[in-house]
């Protein structure tokens, strides 16, 4: 059986990693645009640098939870691709083996000019540190109002699974959000968010729970009920 995961914030919080809300456009005390947008970028690289500079070292200090455990506990029963929105390194922690990330990820960084050059990165991020083509390297994130490169790869995995499950995030931000319409409409859906945006229906079971406490119930369910 092919299980599509797909996870956002709320996976990654319980592990002390702050979420993202945009309904006052702040992310921590900042401004979105000044710091997640290409606009930012060119207006202040340097403030842009600092705020990924201290969630990267952020990143370091931090470890998965039970519900990033539960999905390596899933994956040696069944064929499991996580699709995350998320740009921590949590789910490779656990040991998740096929982590496709939409949004991009913090240890990780780019030429500000060619998508493609792409570095493994702990330290960090330094104006003047430069790519091998000579330009700046930026945070290999998918900024508000860039393309996700990925989606069509995302959709892919959705088509194909027998089974999904949507981990910690509130189908709200697209276009990751629509992943979800890719699949049959007879594949079964769980939704595990303690304030869910989808109501339970004969396809979907919905957990108004944190991921933490359902995904190893799940998990665990999921396997007493297929093998």
């Amino acid at each position: 059986m092919k299980i599509a995961v797909l996870t956002g914030a709320g996976i990654s919080a319980e592990s002390g990693i702050q979420t993202f809300r945009d309904q006052d456009g702040l992310w921590e005390g900042h401004d979105v645009m000044e710091v997640a947008t290409p606009e930012g970028w060119q207006k202040n690289k340097q403030k842009v640098l600092d705020f990924y500079n201290v969630r990267r070292q952020q990143l370091l200090q931090v470890q998965p939870n039970s519900a990033h455990f539960a999905l390596t506990k899933l994956q040696t029963h069944f064929h499991v691709d996580v699709v995350t929105q998320n740009i921590d390194n949590l789910h490779e922690k656990a040991g998740n083996k096929n982590v496709l990330h939409l949004h991009g990820e913090l240890l990780k960084v780019r030429s500000e000019k060619s998508d493609n050059l792409i570095y493994s990165w702990k330290k960090d991020i330094k104006i003047g540190d430069l790519a091998k083509d000579g330009n700046q390297l930026r945070p290999h994130v998918v900024w508000f109002g860039e393309a996700v490169p990925l989606i069509e790869d995302a959709a892919q995995i959705f088509s194909n699974a027998d089974l999904i499950m949507v981990i910690g995030t509130s189908l709200q931000v697209y276009p990751a959000a629509g992943l979800i319409d890719y699949a049959s409409v007879n594949t079964k859906i769980i939704h595990i968010d303690p304030k869910p945006s989808v109501s339970e229906t004969k396809r979907i079971s919905v957990f108004t729970e944190k991921a933490s406490i359902a995904t190893p119930k799940v998990v665990q369910q999921l396997i007493s009920t297929y093998l």
